[in-house]
């Protein structure tokens, strides 16, 4: 039978996501399906729709030649089938063939057993949106589900309001956090028991099996500490969520000091800290929505953390700008470094993971199969492993929570990376690694006896200034790049153009200058404004590559203009990701959004690569932005202060000390 297998009628789907026909949601979606289709629910293959067109009838997705199938959610199906069955101008979607047919050849399907890995390639008629990849592809390949953010913003006020009054705003987090992975680890239990029943013929079945071999899982998670256990816990309620976090921790060692260590029964002054009714209702407003991997993006922790430090703990002075990007720059990292099989990828700033996971998620897309309804790599495939430090105890937690969620091999670890790096040859140099991505705190400050007398000599293209440690970081990553390897940075714009055409020397201008000099730096890809969480000036991604493409060429992606407007943030549109992801592989130069410089035209402008200075967009200026006109000021406070000591120096040799007073 050519063609998606079809296993489930309409009233099948909808009886998977509702209970209630009563519900409003359910009588929506349920007469939006029967416009589309009729009254006819007889499991076909084939039907015939309104407007003539011949297909095959996707009601669950069923994947050729494997025992799986997966249910989408309603909507998201509606919507991806909407641009499937409807492609815009220009567009010859591959799921429909140009008779009208939908069959496994038009898809690229046929024989192959899994799917295609050309997104974005090259390949022009593939569908843009998560929806439709969802319900051509299935949703796990498109990194699961998109909760919006306004909706996951309200649901964390919701939950912090349920334990306001019992615990100061600062610590909403310390239990918000744990809950809402305990809830995602159930979700996702809840989902592998799922997809074994398709092997063992039903839940019951599948569930019994489990209890009496853990291995079939990813992870195992004892009954005690399943959600709707939690949710039926009337009395010792803080006990009980402490027990059972310990519970989790022994039954998955790799959780131990991760997820075990609050205590929701802890006491103050003989008094709990947070009495069993505020849990009880944090409990159930956490409830309200499923978390399981193909319901919200991978990295849920950390966009949730983001929220709770933005919302309640600004006041300690922290920011969630310094350890979470944003899912879409997260994913065109992934999509420009293209990680292979076997590789190692490392982020030596990695706070919640996400970049890590995104490098993962990237592989498994390429390579993945699907076995008992989700995406697993043939065991001829090599995991990507990957290697992350995070100075932050938290956030530190969430990175090995999230390898830990999605089976990666992963050496997570605490400390700090520019003091101590953590990962080290046996000959004590720097572990070497194929692929870095990473984003960190833009501007840290360092004082310079950080970059003075090194012991891992990373600093040899020069010590950056102590107002901004950008080229202290790229050094860093540089260094732990094996011959070959390739990295994707995420760094304030300032990083590649502050101190170019300055009199007299400037240490970052100076130091860029040696990485251009030395043929390293391949692209630089400058965002849209008002995408990061911390603040509203644009960054740039930074390509380094040790084997460039492209010898003596550097390529300028001006993107400040590919977004869609959001409430509060911008954000980059799929389509924006795919047009920026095919323009660096196909190294073009395109009017208004690219161009490819020459080493000597990046000499001539005095080692500036800032996109925006050789592609001009509608005519529009370059302006500085407030945050990097004070950093030029400090930079410029700085050396003066340098000048003075050192004329001081010279005076004083002379016999004329004082003369100068700084």
């Amino acid at each position: 039978m050519s063609g998606w297998m079809v296993t489930r009628t309409i009233e099948e789907l909808l009886s998977a996501q509702w209970t209630d026909r009563n519900d409003i949601a359910y009588q929506y979606v349920r007469s939006l399906l029967d416009m589309v289709l009729g009254d006819d629910e007889r499991t076909t293959e084939r039907r015939t729709l309104a407007n003539g067109k011949t297909v095959t009838w996707v009601v669950s997705v069923g994947w050729p030649g494997e025992r799986g199938t997966q249910v989408l959610r309603p909507a998201t199906f509606l919507l991806g089938l909407r641009e499937v069955l409807h492609p815009g101008p220009g567009s010859n979607t591959r799921g429909i063939s140009r008779s009208g047919t939908c069959s496994r050849e038009a898809t690229g399907l046929a024989g192959s057993g899994r799917h295609p890995d050309t997104w974005g390639m090259g390949s022009a008629d593939e569908p843009k949106s998560r929806a439709a990849r969802a319900v051509r592809y299935g949703p796990e390949v498109c990194g699961g589900g998109a909760m919006e953010l306004s909706t996951l913003e309200n649901w964390l006020w919701e939950a912090a309001c349920s334990i306001r009054g019992a615990v100061d705003a600062p610590k909403f987090k310390d239990y918000i956090l744990p809950l809402i992975f305990l809830k995602r680890l159930s979700d996702v239990f809840e989902d592998e028991v799922a997809h074994l029943a398709h092997e063992f013929g039903d839940v019951k079945t599948a569930a019994r099996l489990v209890e009496q071999d853990h291995k079939l899982v990813r992870f195992y998670l004892p009954p005690e500490a399943r959600w709707d256990a939690i949710r039926r816990r009337t009395t010792g309620l803080g006990e009980y969520l402490t027990d059972v976090m310990r519970a989790v921790a022994r039954e998955n060692p790799k959780l131990q000091g991760v997820i075990d260590a609050v205590d929701f029964n802890a006491t103050a002054a003989g008094q709990r800290i947070i009495d069993d009714g505020p849990l009880a209702r944090l409990i159930e407003v956490l409830s309200r929505h499923r978390l399981g991997l193909n319901d919200v993006e991978p990295d849920i922790l950390g966009r949730a953390y983001e929220y709770l430090l933005r919302k309640f703990a600004e006041g300690q002075g922290q920011s969630a700008g310094e350890f979470y990007t944003p899912r879409e720059v997260a994913i065109l990292m992934a999509r420009i470094l293209e990680p292979d099989p076997g590789m190692t990828a490392y982020d030596p700033c990695c706070g919640s993971g996400g970049l890590l996971i995104k490098c993962h998620l990237r592989l498994l897309e390429r390579y993945g199969v699907r076995e008992n309804g989700r995406l697993k790599l043939p065991s001829h495939v090599a995991p990507l492993k990957v290697y992350g430090q995070e100075w932050i105890p938290t956030t530190f937690a969430m990175a090995r929570m999230n390898a830990f969620i999605h089976d990666i091999e992963a050496d997570i670890v605490v400390g700090d990376t520019m003091r101590r790096p953590a990962f080290r040859a046996p000959d004590g140099r720097l572990q070497q690694f194929d692929l870095v991505a990473a984003n960190p705190m833009w501007n840290q400050k360092f004082p310079l006896e950080t970059y003075e007398h090194d012991p891992f000599d990373r600093f040899r293209f020069g010590m950056p200034p102590a107002s901004t440690a950008d080229w202290g970081w790229i050094q860093h990553m540089y260094a732990s790049l094996k011959d070959g390897g390739r990295m994707a940075v995420v760094l304030d714009t300032g990083a590649v153009s502050r101190g170019s055409g300055n009199q007299g020397s400037n240490r970052e201008r100076d130091i860029r200058k040696a990485f251009v000099e030395q043929d390293l730096i391949e692209a630089v890809i400058l965002l849209p404004e008002n995408l990061f969480y911390n603040t509203t000036a644009p960054g740039i991604i930074l390509v380094i590559n040790k084997a460039k493409r492209h010898p003596r060429e550097i390529l300028l992606i001006n993107a400040s203009k590919l977004f869609l407007k959001g409430r509060p943030k911008n954000y980059l549109g799929e389509e924006h990701v795919e047009r920026i992801v095919a323009v660096y592989h196909g190294w073009t130069a395109e009017e208004g959004l690219s161009t490819i410089i020459s080493l000597e035209e990046a000499v001539r402008n005095d080692y500036n690569l800032s996109p925006s200075r050789y592609v001009a967009q509608n005519g529009g200026e370059e302006v500085l932005p407030l945050e990097e006109a004070v950093l030029r000021l400090q930079e410029a406070e700085e050396e003066r202060v340098a000048a003075d000591r050192e004329l001081q120096r010279i005076l004083e040799f002379l016999g004329l000390g004082g003369a100068v007073r700084g």
